[in-house]
């Protein structure tokens, strides 16, 4: 006989567990401690097995036979209840352990044994850290939506660069996903059109022959702390990035055949780049080496000769000069010799 509401709430508990049966094998597990569980059982190629299906009374009468009738049905389509729940939780468990951070984070330690150098790392934890809002969801369940808002939050901030960069690196992490068999698509490539393109922004440079030749005899007329000095008479002639420059170790430099060899963990293209070096560097250099010692930085910081000049050592010491961001940076020496060598054809 079907069971009602009235007779489940009066049932009292015993010493032992006593069951007390529904309608189509579902019924009802009463324990000594009082507590009232559902179970459903049913027969599975002549095994006899049954399923839980929740607590009285939080699921109620009716809830309990819907979900009796869903399992029923699913037995009738060639499904086993049982294993079909396990295969279920074994799919949350394996995307709650497959977060976007989780993800990120393999992503991040595969580049970093490739040999990418420590600027890019930083730059892609720097990233992580901005998508932190997205960092503890399942990949496998994550949608265009989800980072659009994130993203969206960055570029409220002004911040459009950012956000382009967030999108390109989330994009990267969801491939590495769907390679390794935890994600299935890229939804980042629905943000494209959707974010708001950033005015490029050119570094300060000298661009005229004129502004250079003034500058460079300014620089010879100027005085300050040697090392700094000379990297700043040196970077205008290599016409490397800062940071290739500021890292710069004497065995890099081989004097005989005048040719500097930038390492290609230090080079974006993850190549080795060969710089010629005229007199006029090879005489700067001759002059450093008394002050540094000719071992290991070319360039070292002014307290440690353990760690290159810092970032900002370079246009600080323009400042000094009298030139401002808008007119010059170290960067922007690379702009300088294009344009001035595209001039001369």
């Amino acid at each position: 006989m079907p069971l009602s509401d009235v007779q489940i709430r009066s049932l009292k508990p015993r010493g032992r567990i006593y069951k007390i049966s529904d309608a189509n094998s579902l019924y009802l597990e009463v324990h000594p401690t009082g507590a009232r569980l559902w179970r459903f059982k049913y027969t599975w190629y002549g095994k006899q097995k049954r399923i839980a299906l929740g607590v009285y009374p939080e699921v109620g009468l009716a809830e309990a036979r819907r979900r009796r009738d869903e399992a029923r049905q699913k037995i009738y389509e060639g499904i086993d209840p049982a294993a079909e729940r396990k295969r279920q939780k074994l799919v949350a468990k394996f995307k709650a352990s497959n977060s976007f951070g989780d993800l990120a984070g393999e992503y991040i330690e595969m580049v970093t044994k490739e040999g990418r150098s420590e600027a890019t790392i930083e730059k892609m934890k720097w990233l992580l850290e901005k998508l932190r809002p997205i960092a503890n969801m399942p990949i496998a369940d994550l949608q265009a939506v989800d980072l659009f808002a994130v993203l969206k939050k960055i570029e409220a901030q002004g911040r459009y660069e950012t956000a382009r960069r967030c999108r390109s690196f989330a994009s990267r992490v969801f491939r590495y996903a769907a390679a390794s068999g935890r994600g299935d698509s890229d939804p980042t490539t629905l943000l494209r059109a959707a974010l708001i393109a950033p005015k490029p922004k050119h570094h300060a440079a000298l661009l005229e022959p004129e502004e250079l030749g003034g500058f460079l005899r300014a620089l010879d007329g100027y005085s300050g702390y040697p090392i700094t000095l000379l990297a700043r008479k040196i970077l205008p002639h290599v016409m490397a990035r800062p940071g290739e420059l500021r890292l710069a170790r004497w065995a890099e430099f081989d004097f005989e055949k005048a040719v500097w060899t930038v390492p290609p963990e230090r080079m974006k293209m993850r190549r080795p780049h060969y710089v010629p070096l005229s007199r006029q560097v090879i005489a700067l250099l001759e002059e450093l080496r008394p002050y540094v010692g000719g071992e290991d930085y070319v360039f070292p910081a002014f307290h440690t000769w353990k760690r290159p000049l810092s970032e900002n050592t370079m246009n600080a010491a323009y400042r000094r000069m009298g030139y401002g961001p808008r007119d010059l940076t170290a960067h922007g020496f690379r702009a300088t010799a294009s344009s001035l060598l595209n001039q001369c054809g």
